[in-house]
């Protein structure tokens, strides 16, 4: 049983009309995203699961396709997080299509709502995390050391029938880390500590893969990655095990040490329900392969990565 663990991976949404709500529900529902009903997350549910689950902290991340949405959204986390200091934490959002917004909003964060960490998406309004215009935000990131959540865009458009959460967000996920990867983004700015949501999705299954074949001569290699460079910067990543834990844990050890999974629920959205993050939680904690204390440090190892949250959560 999980027992004052933090959740890295939980979603939230500022409040909206009804008439919002509904407009969203249909737009879901046009991508193949067959929720029955209009989705509305409230603090007072989330915290309820999360006394349930024993969760003692969630930290929360929105990413808003527009500017002053993101903003506002990431005002009103911080304003949570004043009210609830021990139970949730800020994961600040950064438009990653606009460098120096992006950056402006790396200062405001950091000095007006004192975040924890920065949330980004794989590929926001067009721009992928591996594009060269983002080297200064980058940049930025890696002098303050900080810790940046990447997360898929579940919102893409449905793909042969079906909407992106199923399987999509896993291959947007890798694709993405492959292209930093090879755009050396984690050799120019080593100190960001990078957590991957959904275990990486389909990046741990491909690693082998990559570190095989990826410094052949028939494979554009511009910035001359080496084989051992591809091992060392995926190890040096870290994991949630979100939505993936079932057939996830395998390939995500195959590809970093235990002490880099953390746990991630995948809170706050209408393709998960308790019943199936529940369902993922056990799988974590009934993982034969790692030892129990390896099994229940899952649920604490992101604590090192956060030292204010940590101090926070000393007086839960």
């Amino acid at each position: 049983m999980a027992n004052g663990w933090i959740d890295i991976h939980g979603h939230f949404t500022p409040p909206t009309s009804s008439e919002d709500r509904e407009k969203k529900w249909h737009a879901m529902r046009e991508a193949k995203f067959m929720v029955s009903e209009p989705f509305e997350w409230t603090p007072e549910s989330t915290l309820a699961y999360l006394d349930r689950a024993g969760i003692a902290m969630q930290m929360l991340s929105n990413l808003p396709k527009q500017l002053d949405a993101l903003k506002e959204s990431n005002d009103y986390a911080a304003s949570l997080v004043n009210k609830y200091p021990t139970r949730f934490g800020l994961l600040a959002a950064l438009p990653t299509d606009n460098p120096k917004a992006a950056l402006a909003e790396i200062d405001r964060a950091t000095h007006d709502l004192h975040t924890d960490g920065f949330a980004v998406t794989c590929n926001y309004n067009g721009v992928s995390l591996g594009d060269s215009s983002l080297d200064p935000v980058w940049a930025e990131l890696n002098r303050r050391q900080a810790v940046v959540f990447v997360h898929p865009d579940a919102y893409a458009p449905a793909s042969m029938g079906r909407p992106s959460p199923l399987i999509e967000v896993a291959f947007e996920t890798a694709r993405t880390v492959v292209d930093m990867l090879y755009a050396s983004t984690f050799r120019k700015f080593p100190t960001i500590k990078f957590i991957l949501a959904h275990s990486g999705g389909a990046l741990p299954v491909l690693s082998g893969r990559l570190k095989l074949l990826g410094t052949e001569p028939w494979v554009p290699n511009p910035n001359n990655i080496t084989q051992e460079e591809i091992k060392e910067q995926l190890a040096k990543l870290y994991l949630d095990t979100a939505a993936t834990a079932p057939s996830g844990m395998a390939p995500a050890l195959h590809m970093v040490p235990p002490d880099h999974l953390v746990y991630g629920a995948d809170c706050g959205v209408p393709c998960s329900t308790e019943s199936t993050m529940e369902a993922n939680k056990r799988a974590v904690l009934e993982y034969e392969a790692l030892s129990r204390c390896q099994r229940d440090a899952i649920g604490r190892n992101v604590l090192s990565l956060f030292p204010a949250a940590a101090t926070r959560l000393e007086k839960w």
